[in-house]
């Protein structure tokens, strides 16, 4: 596997190759996944915070006050 300092050097002279135009475009390419990879972990961190929460921990000892006979029409 490539190292990181090495993937930021190999990229770096691409980029001293492209005119300002084309390295604009791969900033905000970066942006666009570093935004979409943060997205991600701040989903990841709110489903583990959820799924730990009690909040809805009453709900179990709910009993169900509908039943399928209460339907009206039943879809297939």
């Amino acid at each position: 596997m490539i190292h990181k300092e090495t993937l930021i050097n190999k990229t770096v002279s691409f980029l001293e190759k492209m005119s300002e135009d084309r390295i604009v475009e791969v900033l905000h390419f970066a942006e666009f996944l570093q935004s979409k990879y943060e997205e991600e972990i701040l989903q990841k961190g709110i489903e583990e915070l959820s799924s730990k929460s009690s909040s809805f921990k009453y709900l179990e000892k709910e009993k169900d006050i509908y039943t399928v006979s209460d339907l009206k029409e039943k879809y297939k």
